[in-house]
């Protein structure tokens, strides 16, 4: 990874920077963003020491809208002439539907909305690289089919239910995306890293449970309580191996799971109208 430059969305804590780390051990140029100036110098500094390489860089953005993904573009822009690995690491899951600043919703905004985005508009300096990859990361138990009546909690909002939904339609999106990508060097691939103890994690309250679990809430923050890094640290395998490793430079359009293997895709996600549906929806949403 020497000589390769990273960017890493939602990388200040969790598996984002635990990705951060295992590829700045490598020698790569890696760029973290967050929300938080405090809590990301704290993560710039950690990553630092940990991994000797002074390499390491924070750009501060809110993604969660338009306005903040084309404000972190701008400033990787005046460091950078190009970026062979973008990573979209950051992730929401709301407790309640709230709109961003733009009227869209905030899950929606974040796990969906924000990827493409960040890919559309750092398309030109990723062509510029010899091997560029993109990696979103999924998360959550995944339905079996997508509300397409329901894409942004317009009808009802259901919790963590609502963000598996938003992550079914992200991976719908990163399909459609790669589809589209076939025949140039870009690869675009997408990974599950199993659960680990997070701020997101640890945000979950009882209330965003679907009810029949709520009563199993207690085993739940058992499994998510803190633990220095070492369950995101595992749960970053799959990321770091899709940045990283020779075996999948050219390989594109794959699903991996947190055993970094390669899993089949959701029947949802191949369902050719709705990816044409969610698609147009996005790229209209995008613009605002």
């Amino acid at each position: 990874m020497k000589n390769k430059i990273v960017l890493i969305t939602g990388a200040t804590s969790g598996i984002g920077k635990q990705t951060a780390i295992s590829l700045a051990k490598m020698g790569a140029t890696v760029i973290i963003t967050g929300r938080n100036k405090q809590s990301g110098e704290a993560a710039l500094t950690e990553i630092k020491q940990q991994t000797g390489n002074p390499k390491v860089e924070l750009l501060l953005a809110d993604i969660s809208f338009s306005a903040g993904i084309t404000e972190l573009v701008k400033q990787f822009e005046t460091k950078f002439d190009h970026l062979d690995v973008l990573i979209n690491n950051a992730g929401l899951a709301a407790s309640e539907r709230k709109l961003n600043p733009e009227g869209v919703e905030m899950n929606f905004a974040t796990n969906v909305l924000a990827p493409f985005k960040l890919i559309t508009l750092l398309l030109p300096l990723l062509q510029k690289s010899t091997s560029p990859r993109i990696i979103t990361l999924m998360g959550g138990d995944l339905p079996k089919e997508i509300e397409m009546d329901n894409l942004q909690a317009q009808k009802y909002f259901n919790g963590l239910n609502y963000y598996s939904q938003s992550k079914l339609v992200m991976m719908a999106m990163m399909y459609e995306y790669a589809e589209r990508f076939k025949g140039q060097k870009i690869t675009l691939n997408v990974c599950y890293p199993g659960q680990a103890s997070t701020n997101m994690t640890q945000g979950v309250t009882a209330e965003m449970l679907p009810f029949p679990f709520r009563l199993l809430f207690p085993i739940f923050k058992y499994f998510v309580r803190p633990d220095n890094g070492k369950s995101a640290e595992k749960a970053s395998r799959s990321s770091v191996f899709l940045a990283s490793s020779p075996n999948v430079e050219d390989k594109t359009q794959l699903y991996f799971d947190k055993k970094v293997k390669q899993t089949p895709w959701p029947t949802a996600v191949l369902n050719i109208e709705n990816r044409k549906t969610i698609w147009e929806m996005v790229v209209a949403l995008s613009k605002k």
